[in-house]
């Protein structure tokens, strides 16, 4: 992950980047064809050190009827075009990402902690607002009756197999907290806002926007529950829960 700020004036800006940097279609996902409520684009470090991770989550979402469409982290919002959801990972390296994603009028699910002030689903510090967690292995959910919640029990939850890093943020007051890192409640590890509500800086959530707990390598590390979790995020996010409702 890298650190840095956006001023906010570049967060506005739409400027086209070249074709190369658009989304590539795997040649798996058959994207081009699948109805429109089931594609997704993933943005990801292309031929990066997690780019295997990345390929499972590709392989996982593609095994649950989803058409993922692989793109490279300077991809322009345009790329967005037909889709469901927009999946951003943490393999990105944040200075490249295009500042246009805050205002995407599209469902966007992301585990990159750097980039939550970006989007405006948080505040501006890092370590204070949003950060990373070395070792965790627990969540405790907080808003069991969410669809988010994936339908587990309020309380501890074991989301890992073994510790490692967790992405955390401290979102606005128009989130539905779902859980935060175990101990230390002042830090949501799953969040969400619906369209519509206020997320930070006075911003209102131009589409659905969900914060989930993962890092760059722990996709693959993540227990059953942690894969209920991961699917619930994704499900809601694109507005497909069958009890899609925030109490």
């Amino acid at each position: 992950m890298t650190t840095r700020r956006h001023h906010l004036a570049a967060l506005a800006a739409l400027t086209l980047l070249p074709a190369a940097s658009r989304a590539r279609p795997s040649d798996a996902s058959n994207a081009g064809d699948a109805p429109a409520a089931r594609r997704t684009l993933l943005l990801g470090q292309t031929g990066g050190p997690h780019a295997a991770v990345d390929e499972a989550i590709r392989q996982h979402l593609t095994r649950r009827g989803w058409a993922v469409t692989m793109a490279g982290q300077d991809a322009a919002p345009q790329a967005a075009q037909g889709m469901a959801l927009v999946i951003i990972s943490s393999t990105v390296a944040a200075k490249n990402v295009h500042p246009g994603w805050r205002q995407l009028a599209a469902p966007l699910l992301t585990w990159e902690n750097d980039l939550l002030d970006d989007l405006a689903m948080t505040g501006k510090r890092s370590g204070a607002d949003y950060g990373e967690a070395e070792k965790e292995r627990y969540l405790w959910l907080v808003n069991a009756p969410h669809p988010l919640s994936a339908g587990l029990p309020a309380g501890a939850a074991n989301v890992y197999v073994k510790q490692a890093p967790m992405s955390w943020g401290k979102p606005g007051l128009g989130a539905a907290t779902i859980a935060t890192l175990y101990g230390q409640p002042e830090k949501a590890a799953i969040f969400g806002y619906e369209k519509g509500a206020t997320m930070d800086y006075e911003t209102l959530a131009p589409a659905r926007r969900v914060m989930f707990f993962l890092d760059n390598a722990s996709f693959t590390n993540l227990s059953e529950s942690g894969l209920r979790l991961f699917d619930a995020a994704v499900d809601w996010a694109a507005g497909e829960c069958a009890s899609d409702q925030t109490p």
